[in-house]
């Protein structure tokens, strides 16, 4: 009989789950989408009950859309850097702080550049309002009444294992994004707690991605209608298992997710740091981690374009012609930080620039220059990753931007090494399934996936515009030092 795996995937924007079989194909998937609420300038908060609700829903959903006796397992993967104040009863004190939040960007522009060295150095998570580690001391220091009330700290997972399970677990590479982690001891790292303002009992026990949770309640269970003895494996967080779902799992293999914003990662031997905190390193087992870059700067970069020109057309539509234009955009270049950013420069003050502007230049033109942007910032980056993981060979690409042709040719010119397009946008999800059958032990390795992954395309590189883009990104990298000092 053939066996589907479920992937669960908690997003910030979606809650999906996927079934697959058991070489990577999808069969069946549910989504709900997630409500995000600004109460204040740079607070963005999630409701946890809401989330949890629809998390139910989508499961609920899958179970009746496939056999139930197929299935093995689940697996989950979630966004990192979440935050939940909880009661000791496991009820939400507050809403969720995800990680654009940004209340916490005057802390972290004012702590002292050796304390945040000497803290990035132990956790590999670098000091930015993201971090959960910053929200914790932003609510310390400004007296934030659930933070004060709380039993417990937990990410979104945590929030749903505990209140399905009672069991307060957290995989390494969600511990390890809290920026409370240190990754050479797999422990919470006592300098970085003393600075929240918490104890170790209040988080939840650090566990391998491949564990298995027991003890699921049979209410839920019957709500859920959950089939009898389908294991729950804990997963890992999004960045990670996206590699995994891709393949993108070896020296040299890159993974790059660019949806709203993006990701360059990859997966590596051991734990270690870059010099000057210019990327994550995350752990993912005991033996591996996951070293990248996130940028703010996606697709939201050309969604802002369209909408500063009011084009009412379709995304498709806004980028015809751009694949016309030369490498370079006749002169234009555009920083793309319009979302603020994280990955290279770490400044939520950061802001977007057009360069070059002259009067032959049309909306094309600048449609090309955002495009080239993009993929120019995560080639930037990515100089930074290869500083710790080495070059790479190949590149797994996934997410919106993927869905545009010329967007990928650019990825693939400016790095000149071939993209490798998976037949699904699921990775996470897959590598979420793929580390549930490892947890139960179905198949041998995490390594094995590589075989079990349908890929649709691969484009290859227009190795005379890789040349034309080398000094095309030099003058990029040149004007985005300049114009540092006014963020």
């Amino acid at each position: 009989m053939e066996e589907l795996v479920i992937g669960l995937d908690i997003g910030t924007t979606s809650v999906k789950a996927i079934a697959f079989d058991l070489q990577g194909k999808v069969e069946a998937e549910a989504e709900q989408l997630i409500d995000t609420y600004y109460p204040s300038t740079s607070y963005v908060e999630q409701n946890p009950l809401e989330v949890e609700a629809s998390t139910q829903q989508v499961l609920k959903e899958i179970f009746q859309k496939v056999n139930q006796d197929k299935v093995v397992a689940i697996g989950i993967s979630c966004a990192m850097h979440s935050l939940i104040c909880v009661d000791d009863k496991g009820e939400p004190l507050s809403n969720m702080l995800i990680w654009s939040d940004g209340r916490s960007s005057e802390l972290a522009d004012s702590l002292d550049p050796t304390l945040k060295k000497a803290i990035y150095s132990k956790t590999g998570t670098p000091i930015h309002p993201m971090s959960p580690l910053l929200k914790l001391m932003w609510m310390k220091d400004n007296r934030y009444q659930p933070y004060q009330d709380a039993a417990f700290f937990m990410s979104m997972k945590e929030y749903i294992l505990y209140k399905w399970s009672k069991q307060r677990v957290i995989d390494y590479s969600m511990a390890s994004a809290t920026g409370l982690m240190n990754i050479y001891s797999l422990d919470w790292d006592a300098q970085a707690l003393e600075l929240a303002g918490i104890d170790r009992s209040q988080l939840s026990d650090i566990v391998a991605p491949t564990t298995m949770v027991t003890d699921i309640d049979a209410t839920i269970k019957t709500a859920l209608e959950w089939p009898a003895d389908v294991p729950l494996i804990i997963g890992a967080a999004d960045g990670q298992l996206a590699n995994l779902g891709d393949g993108a799992i070896k020296p040299g293999e890159v993974a790059v997710s660019v949806g709203t914003s993006g990701a360059i990662r990859q997966l590596i031997s051991g734990q270690l740091v870059n010099d000057n905190g210019e990327t994550f390193s995350y752990a993912f087992t005991k033996d591996t981690s996951i070293v990248g870059g996130p940028t703010n700067n996606g697709g939201i970069a050309l969604q802002w374009l369209k909408n500063v020109m009011e084009f009412e057309g379709t995304h498709q539509e806004f980028l015809a012609g751009a694949e016309i234009i030369e490498p370079g955009a006749d002169g234009l270049l555009f920083i793309p930080y319009v979302n603020g950013e994280r990955a290279p420069v770490w400044n939520q003050q950061a802001r977007g620039n057009f360069y070059g502007l002259n009067m032959t230049h049309k909306r094309t033109h600048m449609v090309r220059a955002v495009l080239e942007g993009i993929v120019f910032n995560l080639y930037t980056i990515n100089q930074s990753v290869e500083e710790i993981a080495g070059p790479p060979t190949t590149i797994s690409a996934n997410g919106g931007l993927t869905k545009s042709p010329l967007w990928v040719q650019i990825l693939a010119d400016v790095f000149g090494k071939p993209v490798q397009l998976a037949d699904t946008h699921h990775g996470a999800a897959w590598g979420a399934g793929w580390t549930a059958l490892v947890g139960i032990g179905r198949v041998e390795s995490f390594e094995q996936i590589k075989e079990n992954i349908p890929i649709k395309q691969v484009v290859q590189p227009n190795m005379e515009r890789h040349q034309q883009y080398q000094s095309i990104v030099k003058k990029y990298q040149k004007l985005n030092g300049a114009i540092q000092s006014f963020f």
